[in-house]
């Protein structure tokens, strides 16, 4: 017997359906553990750069006046401006509600949506379907 459908087996040739591809699922394992630990070592900065985003943020921007274009600069590097050339401004980002609500619900839990009530009339429903059921039979017998 060259070929075909193996007896047993649901379809032609390959792993049984449902069943899970064991390398890509190792490789799967494998990458979200990589993941995990750079996550993990970069944790505490991007918590503080959520909360940070949920107050505002203030940061530096320089102007050069030779060609009018606006840069931002860290903090660190505005020491080394030269004020004959460049015009530093401060500006604002607005606190970030979604920043907010998201650290708020990781912290204290999402708010509970109380909830909602559906009520059902049986008998409305009951009554229509009678109603669709006999249309239908009298526009069966008119074309019949």
């Amino acid at each position: 017997m060259a070929g075909g459908r193996k007896k047993g087996s649901p379809k032609q040739g390959g792993r049984k359906k449902g069943t899970p591809n064991k390398l890509s699922g190792v490789a799967k394992e494998v990458l979200r553990a990589r993941l995990q630990e750079l996550v993990a070592k970069a944790w505490d900065p991007m918590i503080l750069a959520q909360i940070e985003q949920a107050k505002g943020i203030r940061y530096l921007v320089v102007r050069q006046t030779s060609t009018g274009k606006f840069l931002r600069v860290a903090q660190h590097a505005a020491a080394r401006l030269n004020p004959d050339d460049e015009i530093i401004e401060v500006w604002e980002k607005d606190p970030s509600t979604q920043a907010f609500t998201g650290l708020s619900d990781r912290t204290i839990d999402k708010p509970q949506e109380p909830p909602q009530e559906v009520t059902v009339n049986l008998q409305a429903i009951g009554t229509r379907l009678d109603e669709a059921r006999e249309a239908a039979r009298q526009r069966n017998a008119l074309t019949s």
